[in-house]
């Protein structure tokens, strides 16, 4: 069969028409390889934003993604499973969840990123152990996680870079918000990742990229198509990013939550998140048939040291300082500290994740583009949680800063997202929904 013209295509698209793949690898194929020009593709990119795709196109749109650049073989290896989160505030949980698999016999090969604007990123909490590495050779990467069960590095620009430059692209033509833009994007790295089980946790407030819970289903939704349709087990768990995850928002401040949750010692949300996604990864690989027998599983590996121990082992092989895990008070925390408190007494309806997150942006934990330096050792302490009843002059937030830098603005952003009333609010659950 003849190729159509580019235009035709794009006017296909503009017509509400479906593509095939073969048209989708001419178009977006042709794009990577520099033979199609931004233009033509901005233009498509509009129409896909104001006319959607079908299932079907919107897998075979993230299998050419996936396709244009490196992939990783992971047949070698046992059970391999992987994980994704949408990103949030306060989400380490990489950081606890990964190692647990590993303790209960899986195997986790992942590639992951780094934080930019209010999210963090695992790759930047790692490196607050100091000397870990986050590039391997394929070979090393490989032979770690076939001996540890536990392999992970930065993201390869030559994994899907179809998607880096399909991103660029819509970041400057107002078509981010699409949503088989937004699940062919996440889907191409994971599935190009290799990875057999996949599961996401797709976060939902206003700490999140999806707002709302109805959007956010609709996310997780897609992917979970998108993933079955390439041949692996998908599951997602929705949960809710209006209040940041655990207690902890900041580098080397998340690092030492997350051994303390690896310890048994976590904070309530942040360990039943965990031992959640866990017990998802282990019904998706098969491992096991019975739901309780999972969770039980799952939080057994935080309660007899194993999963710890990977951890352990895991920074060790990757060059970084592994003594850390066992005594992580010696990571980098910044010595200056300040506190918001209560302005009057009452009941915390609401403490706005993403205010948070912009106050650690603001001390310099966090990144506004690519390539900006990172302080690991700042960051936000939510005291207090939602629902919770305080007095005047309670502390609500414990700013960790360095020499006071960004200090006004992050306190600025914290006091404007702390809501109190006169009566006990009803609290949202932490996970909302499934979708399998």
């Amino acid at each position: 069969m003849s190729q159509q013209s580019i235009p035709d295509l794009i006017a296909k698209k503009r017509a509400g028409g479906e593509h095939t793949r073969a048209e989708l690898e001419q178009l977006i194929g042709g794009y990577t390889r520099g033979e199609v020009p931004d233009y033509q593709v901005s233009a498509w990119l509009m129409a896909v934003f104001l006319n959607g795709m079908a299932p079907q196109e919107t897998a075979d749109l993230t299998l050419v993604m996936a396709e244009s650049g490196d992939q990783l073989d992971l047949s070698s290896l046992p059970n391999t499973v992987d994980k994704h989160s949408t990103g949030g505030v306060g989400d380490k949980t990489s950081l606890i969840l990964t190692p647990m698999l590993a303790a209960l016999g899986l195997t986790v090969a992942k590639m992951s990123g780094r934080g930019l604007a209010h999210t963090g990123g695992t790759i930047d909490k790692l490196e607050s152990f100091p000397g870990w590495n986050p590039e391997l050779p394929e070979d090393r990467f490989i032979a770690q996680a076939r001996e540890i069960g536990l392999s992970l590095v930065g993201q390869s620009k030559d994994l899907a870079p179809a998607d880096g430059k399909l991103y660029a692209l819509r970041d400057v033509t107002a078509t981010v918000e699409s949503l088989p833009l937004i699940a062919s994007s996440i889907m191409s790295k994971k599935i190009a990742s290799g990875a057999q089980t996949i599961v996401l946790d797709v976060k939902s407030g206003a700490g999140a990229f999806m707002k709302t819970l109805d959007d956010s289903r609709a996310l997780a939704r897609a992917m979970v198509d998108i993933g079955t349709r390439a041949g692996r087990n998908v599951r997602a768990v929705l949960t809710d990013m209006d209040t940041p995850l655990g207690h902890m928002a900041g580098n080397s401040l998340e690092v030492q939550e997350a051994i303390a949750t690896l310890n048994g010692t976590g904070p309530a949300d942040l360990t039943e998140l965990c031992v959640t996604l866990a017990a998802e990864v282990l019904l998706a690989a098969g491992q096991v048939a019975d739901p309780a027998q999972a969770r039980e599983r799952a939080a057994r590996a935080l309660q007899d040291g194993s999963a710890l121990a990977k951890l352990e082992a895991f920074v060790t092989a990757q060059g970084g300082d592994g003594s850390l895990v066992r005594n992580p008070e010696g990571l980098d925390v910044a010595p200056g500290r300040a506190e918001i408190t209560a302005p009057q007494g009452g009941y915390i309806q609401r403490l706005d994740a993403l205010s948070v997150g912009r106050a650690v942006l603001a001390l310099g934990g966090g990144r506004e583009r690519k390539g900006d330096p990172v302080d690991v050792g700042v960051g936000v302490e939510t005291v207090c949680k939602p629902g919770e009843q305080v007095e005047e002059g309670d502390v609500i937030y414990r700013l960790y800063h360095r020499g006071g830098k960004g200090l006004e603005r992050a306190q600025e952003l914290l006091r404007e997202g702390i809501e109190l009333s006169g009566t006990p609010p009803e609290v949202k659950p932490l996970i909302l929904d499934r979708v399998q």
